[in-house]
């Protein structure tokens, strides 16, 4: 391979706040990969003024795909020619839109207890996007496009400084629908239903790429004992993994962060356990003790 062809991006699919920057910066630890952090209006070029995240293999036309490998080729150059391992976590609603663009990439999947993320996620709707976040957006965004995201941020600071609301406008995966139920549902359940329906559609999407093509952890089970996890992710990647690595990755790890859950008014949480009960279950998550 020259230092001018792409080498076969990992992408690590995941939906928000479910772990995928903890992973995605263990697995950076190997010297032959470089990680690319959330260049999200990247995957949004085909459509900048979509109000979902429901990408499909359709908007993967030749224009989008020749500008999306280009700048993966790009930051791959910008790297010493490493192997680019890319998270989005968005991108749980477009995997045939990655696919499709990069019919060679290696997938990797992580989830996380429901929970968890929904008392994550609630916390990060209350928070408006920094300066420091939208510099990184805007740094991977075309000219042409600034409007669309700068946009965004101005109504975010309108409702959280002007309007002191508690939440901001949007916050997560946008999936069809998500209008609306910000309009007619609890905060809470749509927060639910973005995890649940990303969880989904993410799981279906990537068990249509065939056997062998994906590789599914959770993220308890990473924190829990990282190595066998890690070793086989690296497995999966073509990638060895060495002791230093495993030694370097349980030092960065805190397990300590499973049970932030416990702040949430738990009749609140009781209520939305429909919208999340079937994924639980393909997950092997139970339902806990004090909600049940």
């Amino acid at each position: 391979m020259t230092a001018t062809e792409l080498k076969p991006p990992i992408f690590l699919i995941g939906n928000y706040r479910s772990g995928t920057t903890i992973a995605q910066k263990l697995i950076g630890l190997h010297p032959d990969i470089v990680t690319w952090y959330e260049p999200r209006t990247l995957w949004l070029y085909a459509d900048p003024a979509r109000r979902h995240d429901e990408f499909v293999k359709s908007d993967a036309t030749k224009k989008v795909v020749r500008y999306i490998r280009d700048r993966f080729l790009e930051y791959q150059s910008r790297n010493g020619g490493r192997q680019v391992m890319e998270n989005t976590p968005s991108n749980v609603l477009r995997v045939p839109l990655v696919h499709e663009i990069f019919p060679e990439a290696i997938f990797l999947y992580i989830t996380r207890n429901p929970f968890s993320c929904i008392s994550s996620m609630e916390l990060k709707w209350q928070k408006p996007k920094t300066l420091k976040g939208l510099r990184r957006t805007l740094a991977v965004t075309p000219v042409t496009h600034l409007h669309y995201y700068a946009k965004d941020f101005i109504k975010q600071l309108i409702a959280k400084k002007i309007f002191r609301r508690k939440y901001t406008p949007i916050y997560g995966p946008r999936y069809k629908g998500i209008d609306r139920d910000l309009q007619e549902q609890e905060k809470l359940t749509v927060i639910a239903r973005q995890w649940a329906r990303g969880n989904q559609k993410a799981r279906e999407d990537l068990a249509r790429l065939g056997n062998g093509r994906v590789l599914s952890f959770r993220y308890e089970d990473l924190m829990q004992d990282p190595e066998p996890v890690l070793r086989r992710i690296y497995q999966h990647c073509g990638l060895d993994c060495t002791d230093e690595i495993v030694r370097t990755a349980k030092e960065m790890i805190d397990p300590g962060r499973q049970q932030k859950w416990l702040r949430l008014d738990r009749k609140e949480l009781a209520a939305i356990i429909p919208e999340i009960r079937d994924e639980m279950q393909y997950y092997r998550y139970d339902i806990p003790q004090p909600l049940q």
